[in-house]
């Protein structure tokens, strides 16, 4: 069932909102990924929560997939360990809703596009919706193919959160952002997410460009992986996104009683940083 008026649902959106706030704090967001159900459904549900403690912003969930074109090795990992624990979407779901029980924070559905089909469009996003997602983003879902699921999100009250590359001209850039879209994903180069050192050259630029051309917020991954680095980008944007550094520490410590506590310092330690 759609909401009679869409854009106050996206008003009243979780991440429209955090944005919002960050604004008027004068505040850089921190944007934390973890793949959903690495190592298991119950701990993502605790990693989230201890994210949010240690200074997360909004939080991306990953939707393992067999064949993550746009993902590097440390994310294909994961989300190979996690559907070998047989990890899908309605679990996931139920990991969304586990984490609404205690906290508000901003969730994100980072996935490809073929689970959503297998699930249903208007299945995918209704579920979404009702659990307590805000957002979605499908890196493998072009602007050119995105109506049909962006229609079902926005009926629910949800983004469908575009990505802009370095390689998209200005043209492309104000297509893919136009009206309310919660924040703009920066891709921060080209190729696959993995751990990376410095800034990106030609950076700044990028988003100058970006910032021409849309009136929503700007993130920026694909890379981030040191206090550092992150505080050095924050001066150009208005959130960082870290993922496959995050990702490989729960790699190193998804045995260990300690888990959650090297989690939290590093996000911590980012959130100081920016």
């Amino acid at each position: 069932m759609a909401y009679a008026d869409e854009k106050t649902m996206l008003l009243e959106n979780r991440i429209r909102q955090k944005f919002d706030n960050l604004a008027r704090r004068g505040e850089k967001g921190l944007i934390t990924f973890v793949t959903a159900g690495d190592p298991d459904l119950e701990t993502t549900v605790r990693l989230v929560l201890e994210m949010e403690k240690a200074g997360a912003d909004i939080v991306e969930l990953g939707v393992p997939y067999s064949d993550p074109l746009a993902d590097g090795p440390v994310i294909q990992k994961a989300s190979l360990r996690a559907l070998k624990n047989g990890t899908a979407l309605k679990g996931i779901f139920g990991a969304v809703r586990e984490v609404r029980k205690q906290s508000n924070i901003p969730l994100i559905l980072m996935t490809y596009y073929n689970p959503v089909l297998r699930y249903g469009l208007a299945a995918f996003a209704a579920e979404a919706s009702t659990v307590g997602v805000d957002g979605v983003i499908v890196p493998d879902l072009p602007v050119e193919e995105a109506a049909p699921l962006e229609r079902e999100l926005t009926a629910q009250g949800l983004y469908l959160i575009p990505l802009v590359a370095p390689t998209s001209g200005a043209e492309r850039i104000k297509r893919i952002t136009a009206g309310d879209r919660g924040f703009v994903y920066c891709v921060s180069l080209t190729g696959v997410t993995g751990i990376r050192q410095g800034v990106p050259p030609g950076l700044e630029d990028f988003l100058d460009c970006v910032r021409r051309n849309t009136a929503n917020p700007l993130a920026v991954g694909f890379g981030v992986s040191h206090p550092e680095q992150a505080r050095e980008i924050a001066k150009h944007c208005d959130a960082v996104i870290v993922g496959s550094a995050l990702v490989k520490t729960i790699e190193e410590y998804q045995n260990s009683p300690d888990l959650l506590v090297h989690v939290k310092n590093f996000v911590h330690s980012l959130k100081e940083a920016i």
